[in-house]
């Protein structure tokens, strides 16, 4: 029999406490994708803490793509593992996020613009091979996120604008952040295979506000995460007896 449920002590932020035990748990126990854990009442009472510790870990392993939560069936694994990153690089990209996100919009929205105006055969051609790419990775149970990084990289390039792409690489990495968040939401990668379609049509047609309008709502997709709806100091410092530890 595994330890890794034992009861716990009373400490700060009981949730990633928790977060460790059900990684050892699911470790010790051989759990993988498909697999369900226990409820989280049975964890609360194994555990001793309370069921809104458990739930808040529950929601970080659901933010970062490794649970899925069916309502009213209960929570599986999606991957072969709970191992996760630290919490505090999730409240950390919580913050970026946001602005990262109105960046994007302002800049990216204004690049699918230039890019409708001013596109060759090459830029057309390069798009039209990411989305080709991207494609692939989805229809393989990826992503896509390197042709969605190949198909934002190709517009920037047909915008022909020297300082807005310098202003996107000096974004990358904050951009390369937004992009995981977002494909990694279920369902994602289809609708912004989709999303993307619409941005290239666009621009193949030579319709600049057309084009602007699909980026925009492009983006504003991209910024529905649910890191975001995510409270790190969620109260979670009640034992199962309702009292504080």
């Amino acid at each position: 029999m595994t330890d890794a449920l034992r009861p716990m002590g009373s400490k700060p932020r009981l949730y990633e406490q928790v977060l460790d035990r059900l990684r050892s748990y699911a470790a010790e126990g051989g759990l993988g994708a498909g697999d369900r854990l226990p409820p989280e009442r049975d964890l609360a009472a194994r555990l001793g803490v309370s069921r809104a510790s458990v739930k808040q870990a529950i929601v970080v392993l659901e933010v970062q793509g490794l649970v899925e939560v069916r309502h009213g069936g209960g929570t599986y694994l999606v991957r072969d593992t709970l191992d996760a990153e630290p919490v505090e690089q999730l409240v950390d990209r919580r913050r970026r996020l946001p602005d990262v996100l109105d960046a994007r919009e302002a800049l990216e929205t204004k690049l699918a613009e230039l890019a409708a105006e001013r596109r060759t055969d090459e830029d057309v051609a390069a798009m039209d091979s990411a989305l080709a790419h991207m494609r692939n990775e989805i229809t393989a149970g990826e992503h896509g996120v390197e042709g969605d990084r190949l198909f934002h990289a190709a517009v920037t390039a047909a915008g022909h604008s020297t300082i807005l792409a310098e202003f996107m690489r000096s974004i990358a990495d904050q951009i390369t952040e937004s992009r995981h968040e977002s494909l990694r939401q279920p369902g994602r990668p289809t609708r912004s295979l989709t999303q993307h379609r619409a941005i290239f049509d666009a621009i193949v047609a030579q319709q600049p506000g057309r084009a602007a309008a699909a980026m925009r709502r492009h983006v504003q997709t991209v910024a529905r995460v649910r890191l975001l709806d995510w409270d790190p100091e969620g109260d979670d410092e009640q034992g199962p007896d309702g009292r504080r530890g």
